[in-house]
């Protein structure tokens, strides 16, 4: 039964499945390099079970996979797909095979799906469309054809993550939720210790007259909380407007990845740097590519004291599903959770621009100003009791 079922889906030479938006998007070549971001170890349910897909980097003019569905513990068929540059186009090539490795397809045959066209989220074949979500997750919507008719199913995958561990610090869980007022008179800080802000990621040398920091964390279920002490012998806030260059005043930046899983989130919600004014405001940049606020994801209050600020924040998380302009949900957070996170302060005192960046982690290489863009330079916070 399901045999025939699943057959169906590959015997339809022309896909009905069409995406409104498609004639507003860039068409990119028909290369494997433009069609990268689906290499990995992807996982979802389909057809009652569990499915598996694993897709190769582009190579030797190839991408590779191996699929299975599993149901009741027990594997149902499995394939092998290649997606090929063939005469300056793409063609994605199956065959099935019953759990003893038995072919469904005759020994010289395969299943193919020419390619209609490639935009910066989608592959669309003949029948079969892969869509970019997330960095960590994507949709395929697959044409079936049973008794006469055409439906277009749609498969949801989640991409297995493998992110090196890097400065692993644990987080105690906070008994009542702190408050919110640049005081920190509660027990979970008196309890807590300090962690260095000390690394330079962009500027010149500084000394601890000029910069001089350190923080503390904690959470409770509904969010993270941070605590930071900062010494800055002068504080800049110029601009009234708080998305004109509001990384070349003095903010703290907070960087979080809900589910530590690393990787680009430059202009999406892998990831978020949150930038934080002296005014309370918080600001990253979205898909459009420029700063929005985000004033509901972080609430804080800072008091200042001579040259000594000490800021609070509450941090909600959101995972890799946020979307801008939608209902959003905050994750939970649990025992024993990874979250990725980094801390850094833009301090300038008289310039165009800011004159240092100083962040709580190492970071290898030259270019040491990447938390922005790249998530895999973030720590890791283990969440405990």
């Amino acid at each position: 039964m399901i045999k025939n079922f699943i057959t169906s889906i590959f015997i339809i030479s022309t896909s009905l499945f069409t995406f409104s938006c498609q004639s507003q998007e860039t068409k990119l070549e028909p290369k494997l390099e433009n069609i990268k971001w689906i290499a990995g170890v992807w996982h979802g349910e389909a057809f009652g079970g569990q499915t598996e897909e694993i897709w190769s980097e582009p190579s030797g003019g190839s991408m590779m996979a191996t699929f299975k569905l599993i149901n009741d513990g027990k594997v149902t068929f499995y394939e092998i797909e290649v997606i090929r540059e063939i005469e300056n186009t793409l063609i994605l090539q199956l065959k099935h095979f019953g759990p003893d490795l038995k072919g469904w397809e005759t020994k010289n045959e395969t299943v193919d799906f020419p390619l209609k066209e490639i935009t910066e989220n989608k592959v669309v074949f003949e029948g079969m469309t892969f869509e970019k979500v997330s960095q960590n997750e994507m949709n395929i919507y697959v044409d079936i054809e049973e008794k006469g008719k055409v439906e277009t199913v749609k498969f949801n995958y989640k991409k297995e993550i493998k992110k090196t561990i890097k400065q692993l610090t644990e987080v105690k869980q906070a008994k009542s939720n702190p408050t919110i007022d640049g005081i920190a008179n509660e027990t979970i800080w008196n309890n807590t210790e300090w962690l260095p802000l000390n690394q330079l990621w962009l500027g010149e040398k500084y000394n601890t007259e000029d910069f001089d920091g350190k923080y503390k964390l904690t959470w409770t279920k509904d969010a993270l909380y941070l605590l930071a002490e900062i010494k800055d012998d002068q504080l800049r806030d110029i601009y009234t407007d708080p998305l004109k260059s509001w990384w070349d005043e003095d903010c703290l930046e907070i960087f979080v990845d809900e589910n530590n899983s690393g990787g680009n989130h430059q202009f999406n919600h892998n990831a978020f740097a949150y930038h934080i004014d002296l005014e309370g405001n918080v600001v990253d940049v979205n898909h459009t590519k420029e700063g929005r606020l985000y004033n509901s994801h972080v609430i804080s209050k800072r008091k200042t004291n001579g040259n000594t600020t000490i800021w609070e924040a509450k941090i909600l998380l959101f995972d890799d599903t946020y979307l801008d302009d939608s209902k959003n949900l905050p994750v939970k957070l649990s025992v024993g959770k990874n979250v990725g996170f980094a801390l850094a302060y833009c301090d300038n005192d008289t310039s165009e621009h800011r004159e240092n960046f100083i962040g709580s982690i190492y970071v290898e290489g030259n270019d040491k100003d990447r938390g922005w863009i790249d998530a895999n330079i973030f720590g890791t916070l283990l969440l405990i009791n």
